[in-house]
């Protein structure tokens, strides 16, 4: 995969230890759920380098001072259904007060296409730093089509989030989106034939809420 500067892929110990306990087969519901957080809340922090502050006037035990604070709902998060979920926790407890939409996609599991079936909002997302989450970047369909569904709404700043990314995935994304930072924990080898990452995890909707 070539270099992309919209790209980036984490390179963090903390975040390599709990992929590995996420991609074993063994690991169960509860745990995997708990990780999937875990990761998220650290990318959330690492993708907010840039996040602009204002200035505030704060008043210590001591003295007044002036502080830099992120702006109140200026961040909204927009998981794509089913999977998306199960990161909404790990960005809430970076900004517990971010409103959440929510994108419904499924993938055509003939034509490995996207299918867009719900798209509900919050009002003046249009105004917010918005974080599209979902665990899995295989394909990249899912993806572009719900970037396009939230520019089509007029969504400006936005950030990618995926857990897990597949090589064919993340380009798909970036070079259809070049104005927005795709954030990968981990950058996989490739897909299989039937659109699966390996050596990925599995089906993070299945493993997250125990549905086969």
């Amino acid at each position: 995969m070539k270099n992309y500067k919209n790209v980036f892929v984490f390179d963090h110990p903390l975040i390599k230890h709990k992929i590995a306990i996420l991609r074993d087969k063994s690991t169960g519901m509860k745990e995997f759920r708990e990780l999937i957080e875990e990761i998220t809340t650290i990318m959330t922090y690492e993708s907010m380098r840039d996040v602009q502050l204002t200035p505030v006037t704060v008043e210590t035990p001591l003295e007044t001072t002036v502080q830099y604070k992120v702006p109140e709902e200026s961040v909204a998060i927009v998981p794509i259904l089913r999977a998306g979920l199960g990161m909404v926790n790990g960005v809430h407890k970076v900004f517990p007060t971010a409103r959440v939409g929510h994108i419904g996609m499924y993938r055509d599991e003939q034509t490995l296409e996207p299918q867009e079936y719900y798209c509900k909002l919050p009002e003046g997302i249009e105004n917010k730093t918005v974080f599209l989450v979902d665990p899995m970047l295989a394909t990249g369909g899912s993806a572009c089509d719900a970037l396009d569904a939230l520019k089509k709404r007029g969504c400006k700043n936005i950030k990618f989030m995926a857990i897990i990314g597949a090589p064919e995935g993340v380009s798909k994304v970036a070079e259809a989106h070049p104005d927005v930072p795709v954030y990968v924990s981990t950058l996989d080898r490739q897909l299989n034939e039937n659109g699966y990452i390996l050596p990925g995890l599995g089906d993070a909707g299945d493993r997250l809420y125990g549905t086969k």
